[in-house]
């Protein structure tokens, strides 16, 4: 059964139709990406399912005692609070239900036959499971270290910028974990290494989740269902991004006259991710089983770790040997590049040059640096020390306060200045709606002023009005904040055609991945690195040299970590249950595996109609078997650590 469930919603703004006649639901378990145009309803649809929004026909029907919570693109919180009071703000109830917890553990222990306490002990202990509020204490301290909140926690939550409140108002919500949890570009703000914490939390606390992104890793990674909107109406696609990608692209196939120029980027896109994602996967999956060998051999021989740490880092400074030596022309040196902050580095003795066909992304933590040295290059930040040479030849800008616009004018007036309605790009005369559609502007646009527009479209504008200019190098601020997939699309490819040099600050590791021939990657306290290779590859390589450090450090932290989470941790009602049933049920899978194995192996059944339900069902069982040891092995995990 849904937990909710639309029937026939329709809704209107003014003329404009946003839904029409649609139906949709999600149920227990399911995380759902709404993909779709800006402006196309995907926040419209979130509003209805949350109850935040009316709509004009239709239904909305919710389970009852199922709560939903959204997160707002611009969060409220209580007057005075600080940031650590706004984050635990909504866990008033669970801390309530563990306190009552412990006083039905006591009560039973004196009255073990009391059957009105067993039942309300066994309710308060799922509720706790469901929202995996056991260690509230130990969960918040780490979310708030993960998305840099702890440095903060003492001040007024008031006080901080945009993006760090969004950050207080993501953490509050993922620690209450309601039945269903609305995200609206969940990643805004976050950098990869907050986007990856974010990814582990969501798929391994199992929540219910709808939510609405275009970080496409994120994506792929996270959804089990994606629905696009598209022309008022619903259509869902099995899977992530990926699987997206490919049944989109057999829907187009039927109408290829009328979708020509977005079944070519499709294509493109498609291609392009599955071989982005095998080599992902194939890095991946070698990385999982050269750490889970070094474990085995570190038992007996401690000195593997050090040999495996030294070697990984080998590997990483051999990738900066592969870099090519050629005679393009150089726009920018840097020579001996000095910029702190107060007392904080930002970059320290950093010497590079920029030359005419470079694509850099400069990568890094947020508060690395990686912005001041964007205003470094254009100028507009003194340097503390040292030199940065620039040649003769202009520079493109764009950044999230999109100063290219001016508010008061009309698409017409900023693209056509002097006049007339046609537009100069890159030696060709253009209609200026010609040129805008390539942006998915539609015509009816054309006569609107750049400040009733939304933030995504004002984005389009600037990078569209970006492409006109006659530069020889484009330097972009989070250029994919704010933009929908399909704009992303025309972004790289606009990127992928410039001629001149492109250098990029982005967390959006797909776009990256895509896009940038170099990285600079910004290590803190100054240290900003150089390396040739894909983004994704770099932070694979950064995860197995940090756990291969974490595997030096277990032996000295196991005594005190276990002494320390005995006091704390305990097993719940149904893990105890769990913990006396999965060894058995496993045993019989296992059985089952081997029978299934056994009749797959005989040849006499290669002439049988049998062998591809037979197929089905071992591919079925397989993941059953891996889903039941899993929970085993956590459950046993948590157990050894109670000691």
């Amino acid at each position: 059964m849904a937990l909710v469930d639309l029937h026939n919603i329709s809704k209107n703004y003014e003329a404009q139709q946003i839904l029409q006649s649609v139906d949709f639901h999600i149920d227990e378990g399911e995380r759902i990406v709404i993909i779709g145009k800006n402006g196309s309803g995907k926040s419209t649809l979130m509003k209805i399912l949350s109850g935040a929004l009316e709509f004009d026909e239709g239904e909305r029907i919710v389970r009852q005692n199922i709560e939903i919570k959204m997160m707002a693109q611009v969060p409220v919180f209580e007057s005075g609070h600080s940031v650590r009071e706004a984050v635990e703000h909504g866990l008033v109830e669970l801390k309530e239900a563990q306190a009552r917890f412990e006083q039905l553990s006591l009560q039973i222990s004196e009255d073990c036959d009391n059957q009105e306490l067993i039942r309300e002990h066994s309710e308060v202990s799922a509720f706790l499971d469901h929202h995996n509020a056991w260690n509230l204490d130990d969960k918040c301290e780490r979310i708030m270290a993960h998305f840099q909140l702890k440095e903060y926690e003492d001040r007024s939550v008031e006080l901080l910028s945009g993006g760090e409140q969004r950050r207080v108002a993501l953490a509050s919500l993922l620690l209450q974990k309601p039945d269903i949890l609305l995200l609206d570009e969940p990643t805004n703000h976050l950098d990869v290494y907050m986007v990856e914490f974010l990814e582990e939390l969501i798929l391994k606390e199992k929540f219910t989740l709808l939510f609405i992104s275009h970080d496409r890793y994120f994506i792929d990674k996270i959804a089990t269902k994606s629905v696009e909107i598209e022309d008022a109406r619903l259509r869902v696609y099995r899977g992530g991004y990926s699987a997206y990608l490919t049944q989109k692209a057999q829907l187009l196939h039927a109408a290829q006259k009328q979708h020509s120029n977005l079944l070519r980027l499709l294509k493109a896109e498609n291609e392009w991710f599955s071989r982005g994602v095998k080599a992902r996967l194939k890095r991946n999956e070698g990385r999982k089983e050269r750490l889970m060998s070094l474990r085995e051999e570190a038992k007996t021989n401690p000195t593997k770790i050090r040999q495996m740490s030294i070697q990984l880092q080998r590997e990483s400074k051999n990738f900066n040997r592969t870099k090519s030596v050629n005679k393009q022309k150089m726009l920018f040196e840097v020579e001996d590049l000095h910029i702190s902050l107060g007392d904080k580095k930002l970059i320290e003795s950093l010497s590079m040059r920029i030359l005419q066909r470079d694509v850099i992304a400069v990568v890094g933590p947020n508060g690395s640096g990686k912005s001041t040295l964007l205003k470094a290059l254009l100028g507009r930040l003194k340097p503390t020390s040292g030199k940065i040479k620039k040649g003769d030849f202009k520079v493109g800008y764009f950044d999230q306060h999109r100063e290219l616009l001016d508010d008061d004018k009309n698409l017409i007036e900023t693209f056509c200045p002097n006049g007339g309605d046609r537009v100069e790009v890159q030696g060709s005369s253009l209609h200026v709606y010609g040129y805008l559609k390539n942006f998915l502007f539609p015509r009816e646009f054309l006569d609107k002023k750049i400040g009733t527009l939304s933030g995504g479209e004002k984005n389009r504008v600037a990078l569209a009005l970006l492409f006109t200019k006659k530069v020889e190098c484009l330097i972009l601020d989070e250029p994919t904040n704010d933009l929908d997939i399909p704009t992303i699309n025309i972004l790289e490819e606009k990127l992928q055609h410039f001629s001149g040099a492109v250098i990029i600050v982005s967390h959006d590791r797909y776009f990256v991945d895509k896009i940038a021939k170099k990285l600079l990657v910004f290590k803190g306290d100054g240290v900003v690195e150089e390396q040739y290779r894909a983004y994704s590859e770099y932070l694979e390589s950064e995860k197995e040299i940090k756990e291969v450090e974490q595997l030096a450090q277990e032996p000295k932290k196991r005594v005190e970590v276990k002494k320390s989470q005995s006091e704390r941790i305990k097993l719940s009602y149904n893990e105890k249950i769990a913990l006396q049933k999965l060894p058995e049920e496993i045993e019989q899978i296992e059985k089952h595996l081997q029978e299934l194995r056994a009749s797959l192996a005989d040849p006499k059944m290669y002439d049988s109609s049998d062998i591809v339900e037979l197929a089905d069902k071992l591919v079925e069982l397989e993941e059953i078997y891996e889903q039941r040891v899993d929970t085993l092995l956590t459950i046993e995990e948590k157990a050894e650590k109670i000691g």
